[in-house]
């Protein structure tokens, strides 16, 4: 059943006097309320009575990051701070964090968001949603969170790591939906099986998976190890938070974009001209009903491609493909441009490894140095006697380059380490350790 058949179900000519309709308030709103669109509209001597039809859109500037970061921390919101009733942000990592505000309304139509998005993958009202997101300024585990209670079910604020509790609270709580990032719902896997439990043997029946890039091979693990049916969800801060769009049950081929309150396009990162359906490109977002932080065009980073094509499940909204990775993720290996998630695909091809992987990128003067350091199978490692110096690992770490070689065009050297000796993360996996002092 859909949380909410109108809107997911409208015809194309419908959605988008819906979207043209919201796109022309928000860009009036834009305009006269927030000073850095106003002047970078005055610069492309655009205004918003120019907005006349959908693709009048790429008269509007694009937004990045770096101006999140440069209007710091609130020179971006569209109403006063004592209209804003929540604040999230990123983590900052690299400099300033982004910062995001949400009035009333926002939280009210962000919750509804995620709540179709969880009906969309299993979740049904009366029933037990375990979150093991984690929770603060990051907006995955307050977005299921509220999107979970208002679909009506009992939810459990976990959030990430401790994950043995997470598996007690699994077994007495009995949740028959699980959301988290895929690494992290792995480890939960892992744990399982060395405290000699069935992970098939729970009350799970659906998992809904973000905040990385995972392959469409992570999930035939993930359903494997777990017996569920995993479900890909997208969202990033800057625009709303997770619930932008999500896969549905009957298909798990494409996520369903929230085509009424959000705007998306598919363009080339370098020309920045829009690509044709079908072909990958960086994502583009556009809110359509955000009243603290409306955003105009931000570029995400992200990179996919859409489709128009009705689902099988019945909806008619756009759908984006999965995630191939982000552009500032994306390495060149001798020439060769490889994204983290084509690695695990190829990866998760071999039974010998398990989908535990970092890439060390060593700086080696004029070129770069990688290094792909993999788990081996306990069972093989075991029946090794644990030795990493045998002939039969020398012979992996050749199947490895050859299987890397043949699937992603790319040579990189192989160490293939014993279990349990990747870092293990209580949220988003990290595929790319950069500037190590690794010896090599």
């Amino acid at each position: 059943m859909f949380f909410n058949e109108i809107m997911e179900t409208l015809s194309k000519q419908e959605m988008e006097k819906i979207q043209l309709s919201r796109l022309q308030q928000t860009v009036r709103t834009v305009y006269n309320k927030t000073p850095f669109y106003q002047k970078k509209f005055t610069e492309l001597n655009v205004k918003p009575n120019d907005i006349q039809s959908l693709e009048d859109i790429r008269k509007l500037p694009f937004t990045q990051k770096k101006d999140l970061r440069d209007n710091y921390p609130f020179d971006l919101f569209a109403l006063p701070i004592s209209h804003v009733e929540r604040i999230h942000a990123s983590s900052g990592t690299s400099g300033k964090p982004t910062v995001v505000g949400y009035t009333r309304n926002d939280l009210e139509v962000w919750a509804e968001i995620v709540a179709r998005a969880i009906a969309a993958c299993g979740g049904e009202p009366d029933s037990v949603l375990q979150n093991t997101f984690g929770y603060g300024l990051f907006t995955g585990g307050l977005g299921l969170h509220y999107g979970s209670e208002k679909l009506g079910m009992a939810t459990v604020p976990v959030s990430g790591g401790n994950t043995e509790r997470q598996i007690l609270l699994i077994e007495d709580f009995k949740p028959t939906v699980i959301v988290g990032t895929p690494s992290y719902i792995l480890n939960i896997a892992d744990k399982m099986e060395q405290l000699g439990k069935d992970a098939r043997d729970t009350s799970l029946k659906y998992g809904i998976f973000g905040a990385e890039p995972w392959s469409e091979e992570m999930r035939k693990e993930l359903e494997k190890r777990l017996g569920i049916k995993a479900m890909d969800i997208y969202g990033l801060s800057e625009v709303m938070g997770p619930g932008i769009s999500f896969e549905c049950l009957e298909a798990q081929c494409g996520l369903h974009v929230a085509d009424d309150h959000f705007f998306i396009e598919v363009i080339d990162p370098d020309t920045l001209e829009p690509v044709a359906e079908g072909e990958e490109g960086e994502l583009v977002f556009t809110s359509l009903t955000k009243e603290a932080f409306p955003i105009i065009r931000y570029r995400t980073g992200d990179i996919a491609s859409i489709t128009s094509e009705t689902c099988i499940c019945g909806r008619t909204t756009t759908r984006m493909s999965r995630v191939k990775g982000r552009i500032d993720d994306m390495l060149i290996i001798r020439g060769v441009n490889v994204y983290p998630s084509e690695v695990e695909s190829a990866l998760l091809e071999l039974e010998e490894l398990v989908p535990h992987y970092q890439l060390y990128v060593v700086n080696q003067g004029a070129l770069d140095k990688v290094i792909l350091k993999v788990e081996i199978n306990e069972s093989i490692y075991n029946n090794l006697n644990r030795n990493l110096e045998h002939e039969t690992i020398k012979a992996l770490a050749n199947k490895v380059f050859q299987q890397l070689k043949s699937k992603c065009l790319i040579s990189v050297d192989i160490n293939i380490e014993h279990p349990g000796s990747i870092p293990r993360s209580g949220g988003k996996a990290i595929r790319i350790v950069r500037d190590t002092k690794m010896k090599v």
